[in-house]
């Protein structure tokens, strides 16, 4: 028994036919072949997964497909401006040197996408990055620089949005 489901993904709408049970991650690594979103613990822990749904985090592991059903989900694949160039916060992550053998980073930049777009974020410590972060695993252990990266990234944007930043 299958259900249909409409998924828009990435700004493009799929119409699939998709068991039940099936995860969200399956169904983008499986079906459409978006193999950018990592499974890595299967149980929601690591955060290899994270997808954005509705402009939201969610670990893609732990949502049914149906629950997705007419709702906007973002990948790693979706989240450049163009193919040639990245998104800004991958861009500060290889900046910094926070990626190391790249297992957790699309989760990793998926995440920070929405942190650094918090109201707040222009007041976060790097200890209040370290707690945001935190459902984002990193078999590597690169937390130091995954951190500072976001920070830094928070800093120059706090910097560009200074009336001195803008040059005026």
């Amino acid at each position: 028994m299958f259900k249909i489901v409409t998924l828009h993904v990435n700004g493009k709408t799929f119409e699939l036919n998709v068991k039940p049970n099936a995860t969200l991650l399956q169904v983008l690594r499986d079906e459409l072949g978006l193999t950018g979103t990592k499974e890595g613990c299967g149980t929601g822990e690591c955060g290899a997964c994270t997808v954005l749904l509705d402009g939201k985090p969610v670990t893609s592991c732990l949502v049914l497909a149906v629950q997705a059903n007419n709702r906007k989900i973002t990948t790693i694949e979706g989240i450049a401006t163009s193919e040639e160039e990245l998104h800004p916060v991958q861009r500060t992550l290889v900046e910094h040197g926070a990626i190391q053998c790249g297992y957790c980073t699309p989760g990793v930049v998926m995440r920070s996408i929405t942190l650094v777009e918090k109201p707040e974020a222009s007041s976060f410590t790097k200890d209040d990055i370290r707690d945001e972060m935190s459902g984002n695993l990193c078999r590597c252990t690169g937390y130091q620089k995954i951190v500072e990266a976001i920070y830094n990234y928070i800093q120059d944007k706090n910097k560009n949005e200074t009336p001195e930043g803008r040059g005026v």
